[in-house]
């Protein structure tokens, strides 16, 4: 595999990362995956921008990387996925530096990489076809969940629980309020409406959630950004996860519990489809 490291591609196994970098030390960093559909990035502009967004907000001495969106294509041709579907994988640290929780001299270069590699569609098509179960936990994350950090201890440990019960997907609920996956967004189907939560800084501004929001008005859809309580689950139509990874994949069962007849909705396939259509129109 070619990675990018710091203005330079080489091979993966010949990065060295200092042991000092506050991204291994603090988890002081941001992340994007972009989807590339046969050799063609999938909303990057929409991922750069919630990386400038992230950067702004931890204050690093960079805040422009549009330059990351040519990096990914150049990332996708020296790999040869131009054929193929993949993602690339970005991430941005403070740098490196002697371990202080007080940001470095503003002058610390920051580390900046990339990869890019096949995307396996096996399971994830298989749960778009069929659905997933889901379970819901309670939201014990940060106050920031609007930034793309690499301080991911707490999603991971919420979906290794979600495999454990035999399901690719787990529920934060903070205040009775169903908000999003591990690394998903969370959308329900409610009175024939979509009904998302609204942004705030407890969830993240999704990519794909954003593009379907948006494709609704198109679609005919009605949509209303407000919360999905917990115990309202029940009047639930369809629900579903979306995601640069999931795109639009339907949940037919929480904590067990069927939702609507047990089996992918109306509105997620009819989303599935308006999304196969613009990932099809790229030029």
């Amino acid at each position: 595999m070619i990675a990018y490291f710091n203005d330079q591609y080489l091979e993966k196994d010949q990065i060295r990362l200092s042991p000092d970098d506050r991204g291994f030390l603090f988890g002081d960093g941001l992340y994007e995956v972009i989807r590339s559909y046969k050799g063609r990035l999938f909303l990057g502009r929409e991922h750069i921008d919630r990386l400038n967004y992230g950067a702004r907000h931890l204050q690093l001495n960079t805040t422009d990387f549009s330059f990351l969106e040519t990096v990914s294509r150049e990332l996708i041709q020296r790999n040869n996925l131009e054929d193929e579907d993949a993602t690339v994988y970005l991430q941005v640290t403070r740098g490196a530096a002697l371990r202080s929780h007080p940001f470095p001299d503003a002058d610390t270069p920051l580390n900046i990489y990339g990869t890019a590699q096949t995307f396996n569609h096996t399971l994830a098509r298989k749960y778009q076809d069929e659905g997933a179960g889901v379970i819901t936990l309670s939201d014990n994350r940060w106050a920031r969940c609007d930034m793309k950090t690499t301080s991911l201890t707490a999603n991971v440990l919420a979906n290794q629980r979600a495999k454990e019960k035999g399901c690719p997907e787990a529920i934060f609920i903070r205040d009775g309020v169903m908000l999003e996956g591990t690394h998903s967004n969370f959308m329900a189907v409610m009175d024939n409406t979509l009904v998302t939560a609204p942004l705030s800084n407890y969830i993240l501004g999704g990519i794909t959630r954003n593009h379907i929001v948006k494709r609704c008005a198109d679609l005919g859809i009605a949509v209303e950004e407000r919360p999905i309580f917990e115990k309202d689950a029940h009047l639930c139509t369809e629900m579903m996860v979306t995601g640069t990874t999931t795109e639009v994949t339907p949940v037919i069962t929480v904590n067990g519990k069927p939702v609507g007849d047990g089996k992918p909705g109306p509105i997620a396939r009819k989303l599935q489809a308006a999304l196969s259509a613009d990932i099809q129109s790229l030029g």
